[in-house]
């Protein structure tokens, strides 16, 4: 099968063949017909031996979502059929460096993976697992409530666009803090403010419409604790300010504001209830580009600047 995998840590993703996976007991081969990219993606490719305990398999399959059919069942009871429309999310590492930048991918039945409803395009599905639930899941930890501020740092990328519309939807007011003319769209998710950081100081734009500073921060983008502290000064006393990029822990907060390292817990459940207001119209899915296979090394290399308007989707 084809796949853009990794020789090693560092080493630039490249179009290869490889063996088809054959699906152990407990759990199902999927022919993928879409992937989508994320950050994780290639900073998993740019990591190092160190990174977490669970050893590394090279050649690595880059990705982690996907879209696609059921082609094989594994032994034993199974709550799928070949034939099924699925959608999920692949555990990262895994011991068989498996991605989901291929043509298959055997995954355990029971992990985060489900079917795909009524109404849902197979390549919104694919855009949805790791966006749609670590939007989902940051909305629950910051524990904002209606009519309060949350400022939203990297708002119009995957995970951005999705916060956005959920929180809005329980009149949260968001700030939406962006990169480029971004207003309109922004408005049309949900967003009550949109910042352009090109524009003008961060600072100085959120005090106009804050004076006594937000209720909740989500900083998607800040890879250092000194950017992050910068950012948590904007949020008053009793208030949160939560990173996706792992650089809260021993940073020096402003007092009384709560540092958060956020950490996505995927479930079948949770795909389910996004799928379901995906498919109703509830939650738009923002897909910004479709790319074929072939394309991906240059997707993730241009996903390392940044900037990103929606989810990128890789069609096998």
């Amino acid at each position: 099968m084809r796949a853009i995998a990794v020789g090693a840590f560092r080493a630039d993703p490249a179009l290869v063949e490889m063996p088809k996976p054959e699906p152990e007991a407990g759990e199902v081969r999927v022919r993928i017909e879409y992937a989508a990219l994320n950050p994780t993606d290639w900073q998993t490719a740019q990591g190092s031996p160190d990174d977490g305990p669970a050893p590394r398999v090279f050649p690595m399959v880059v990705g982690v979502d996907f879209a696609g059919r059921v082609d094989m069942i594994g032994g034993g009871e199974n709550r799928f059929r070949v034939g099924d429309q699925v959608f999920g999310r692949v555990a990262r590492p895994n011991p068989a460096g498996c991605g989901t930048y291929c043509d298959y991918v055997s995954v355990p039945q029971d992990s985060a993976i489900t079917v795909v409803p009524p109404g849902l395009p197979l390549r919104a599905a694919a855009a949805l697992p790791s966006a749609g639930m670590t939007a989902a899941q940051i909305l629950e930890t910051v524990v904002v409530r209606g009519h309060e501020s949350l400022l939203v740092l990297g708002a119009a990328g995957g995970v951005g666009s999705y916060l956005t519309q959920l929180a809005s939807a329980r009149d949260i007011r968001v700030i939406a803090a962006v990169r480029g003319a971004e207003h309109r769209r922004m408005a049309e998710l949900g967003a009550a403010v949109t910042l352009d950081v090109t524009a003008r100081p961060l600072r100085e734009a959120v005090r106009e419409h804050c004076p006594d500073g937000v209720d909740a921060l989500v900083d998607l983008v800040s890879t250092t604790a000194d950017a992050f502290a910068a950012h948590a000064a904007l949020v008053r006393p009793g208030g949160i300010a939560l990173t996706t990029r792992g650089v809260a822990a021993g940073t020096d907060l402003p007092d009384g504001v709560t540092g958060i390292d956020f950490r996505l817990e995927p479930s079948p459940v949770l795909l389910d209830v996004l799928a379901a207001g995906a498919a109703e119209g509830v939650l738009r899915v923002p897909i910004d580009i479709e790319l074929p296979l072939e394309k991906a090394p240059q997707a993730l290399d241009r996903n390392r600047t940044g900037g990103a308007r929606g989810k990128t989707v890789i069609v096998l």
